[in-house]
């Protein structure tokens, strides 16, 4: 599937405060994790000892939730507030790390946990990387 960010961002009509590919590769990486995070919370919700994975598919919730509104703050450029895009990439990066260290612990007896793991520390390291940029 190909990413409709890249496209949307060159229409913008005053410049970004941000690279635009800077932008669109932390946007795409985010919208994933969300996605990614969201489904493995239903994978957790459907495997056998699903008691043992309320912390994951809570943090999966969280993480998705946090990641949704990321994206949607990265890709309002007009009126653009660097702190408060920073303080949003921050909360960001620090649920990807939790969530993807709880699934982590999960990683080798769930794919879906694995995946997920996987995804938000791409995540994390997409944010790092903007809030870096930023500076």
């Amino acid at each position: 599937m190909t990413s409709t960010v890249t496209p949307m961002l060159e229409t913008y009509p005053q410049p970004t405060v941000i690279d635009r590919a800077m932008l669109a590769t932390a946007i795409d990486a985010i919208t994933g994790c969300a996605e990614t995070c969201t489904a493995c919370a239903d994978a957790c919700l459907g495997e056998e000892m699903v008691d043992r994975l309320v912390r994951c598919a809570r943090l999966d919730l969280d993480c998705a939730d946090i990641c949704a509104a990321t994206a949607r703050v990265l890709t309002r450029q007009t009126g653009f507030d660097v702190s408060l895009v920073r303080a949003q990439l921050e909360a960001c990066a620090v649920a990807c790390r939790v969530c993807a260290d709880e699934c982590a612990k999960h990683a080798a007896t769930h794919q879906h946990c694995r995946i997920c793991a996987e995804s938000c520390r791409r995540c994390e390291q997409a944010c790092r990387d903007m809030l870096s940029a930023m500076r």
